[in-house]
């Protein structure tokens, strides 16, 4: 064999170990939806997926899918960059019956915004949920007076609040419906609940001021959440809605999913907030609440690993 062979073949081999070693790394990644950026879309995984075992959920106010793309850029961003719905519908209006179909999987016939004292729901939210199943659970209210505060205060609105409606669990709510300001501490220790939701004040949440002022308000919450273990942990999916919109666009809401290793995906199955309340008690391992027993499956749609169903 002559010396140029010899020195070609070492070469050869080094070109296809390099060329399987480069396939390997595609197959690696997450596929991106058509025209999504490539460094958003490719997120390398090592090993299986971890499961997802908790979620915090933020609430906006009264705007609508298409106002929420538009006017929300931080919010819109992590929508590209993770997923989001374009058919993800709230159940009715006003705000307060939206709310109980997120926590409780139904409305209860409530079609006003009266406060507790009008509303004293009995039975199972998804708050009580994880308790019973020895899982942990929270409200972060913004702007709230004291915890589980049953009354408006200042910009604390308590028909956003709807842990405070079911009497079941009163006691439970007077410990863990908590004022906002425990959410960056329990971000920054990895205590973040299994189920927690978190309510802005009447500014933040843009139903007394611009939608600007609420993605920022959220932008500052959520960076912080995601400097912290939960997040980095993979474990920890946030969900960003809204209870309703502004009568518009036929109640349809931007609906985002957002954890370290969600698939990025542009969601056009139908859903709603049952299917939120649905997703919850996937995460929890728990029975579905009323509705969401039929509710479409966000769970499937986004494509998140949850543990096993009982």
């Amino acid at each position: 064999m002559s010396p140029s062979r010899l020195t070609r073949r070492p070469r050869l081999l080094a070109l296809t170990a390099a060329a399987v070693l480069g396939a390997a790394a595609v197959t690696s990644t997450v596929a991106a939806p058509s025209g999504a950026t490539s460094s958003a879309a490719q997120r390398s995984v090592v090993g299986p997926t971890p499961t997802v075992t908790k979620v915090l959920v933020f609430v906006v106010e009264n705007h609508s899918l298409n106002q929420m793309q538009a006017s929300m850029p931080f919010v819109y961003s992590l929508a590209r960059q993770y997923a989001y719905a374009t058919s993800y519908t709230a159940i009715r209006h006003p705000s307060l019956p939206n709310y109980l179909a997120i926590a409780g999987g139904s409305t209860f016939r409530v079609t006003d915004d009266r406060g507790p004292s009008a509303h004293r729901l009995h039975g199972a939210s998804l708050f009580s949920q994880a308790l019973a199943a020895h899982r942990t659970a929270k409200v972060y209210a913004d702007s709230a007076p004291r915890n589980c505060a049953l009354a408006n205060s200042g910009r604390y609105a308590v028909r956003h609040n709807p842990w405070t409606y079911f009497v079941d669990s009163r006691s439970a709510c007077r410990r863990f419906d908590v004022p906002a300001r425990a959410l960056g501490t329990d971000a920054d220790a990895g205590t973040l609940p299994n189920v927690g939701m978190v309510i802005p004040n009447l500014v933040h949440d843009a139903h007394d001021a611009s939608l600007a002022t609420a993605d920022a308000w959220i932008a500052t919450k959520i960076r912080r959440v995601q400097a912290g273990p939960d997040w980095n942990s993979g474990r920890l999916a946030i969900v960003i809605t809204a209870d309703e919109d502004d009568r518009r666009q036929g109640n349809k809401v931007l609906t985002v999913v957002a954890s370290k290793h969600q698939p990025q995906r542009v969601v056009t199955t139908p859903l709603n907030h049952y299917s939120l309340t649905r997703f919850v008690d996937d995460v929890l391992g728990t029975a579905y609440l009323r509705k969401a027993a039929t509710a479409p499956s966000l769970t499937a749609a986004f494509g998140v690993t949850t543990g096993p169903r009982p």
